[in-house]
């Protein structure tokens, strides 16, 4: 989606932390030094105004040298329970975006705004799209639709779910939208048919829901605030 949208992606070699004692645990000092010295360069090149995270330890070592260099920051906190991340970073941004009230006890008040998830500007008014999406996913119209997203790697208990629960969907004069997730297409395609479309990602989010009757999510922020705006059961 980003490179889509005309921007270069540039990587950081990090990693969270994991539970329990490995390798990978042992290489997070030199993986945080190496970020923070690209993260230095990356932002000595681009001389942004403003940088912005929205969580992760991806959004570490960035906003943490921006704040060294007195650029100032933006965290977009998604959840109603920031992750250690944004919990570390909230300290030194000046400014805090928050999705849910009562964030006090991870975040200076003076910082907080209240401004909701951002979500796709197309899906505030589908309604109008339905027969639009009909066509363009090939449905049939007197029949109920049921999607599935599972994000854009997968998820995996959905998944498994429609696996198991498909032929009796089916039988009840219901057509199946499964977003699978990249992770899982390979496994999960074979179950294709005149009434199953079977794909790994999904660019017309829009059309989508708009073809929906019924949805069954994975719950993550975004998805979440995007179910609120399109209303769908």
């Amino acid at each position: 989606k980003v490179p889509q949208a005309g921007y270069a992606i540039k990587g950081l070699w990090i990693s969270g932390l994991q539970r329990k004692i490995n390798l990978q645990n042992a290489m997070f000092p030199f993986k945080l030094v190496d970020s923070l010295w690209k993260s230095r360069k990356i932002i000595t090149a681009f001389k942004p105004d403003v940088v912005i995270g929205t969580g992760g330890f991806a959004s570490g070592p960035l906003l943490q040298m921006a704040n060294s260099m007195n650029i100032p920051t933006l965290i977009q906190e998604q959840n109603s329970f920031p992750g250690i991340t944004n919990k570390l970073l909230g300290k030194k941004a000046h400014s805090i975006c928050v999705a849910y009230e009562n964030l006090e006890r991870f975040f200076s008040k003076n910082k907080m705004c209240l401004t909701g998830n951002p979500v796709r500007q197309d899906l505030i008014d589908i309604d109008s799209k339905r027969e639009q999406a009909i066509e363009y996913f090939k449905l049939d119209p007197n029949k109920k639709t049921l999607l599935v997203l599972g994000g854009s790697l997968g998820a995996r208990r959905i998944n498994q779910l429609i696996e198991k629960s498909r032929t009796n969907i089916i039988s009840q004069e219901v057509q199946i939208i499964w977003q699978c997730g990249k992770l899982y297409f390979e496994e999960y395609k074979k179950y294709e048919a005149h009434n199953i479309q079977v794909v790994p990602f999904i660019e017309k989010m829009d059309l989508v829901y708009a073809a929906a009757d019924i949805i069954i999510s994975r719950a993550g922020a975004s998805s979440v605030s995007e179910l609120c705006i399109v209303g769908k059961p």
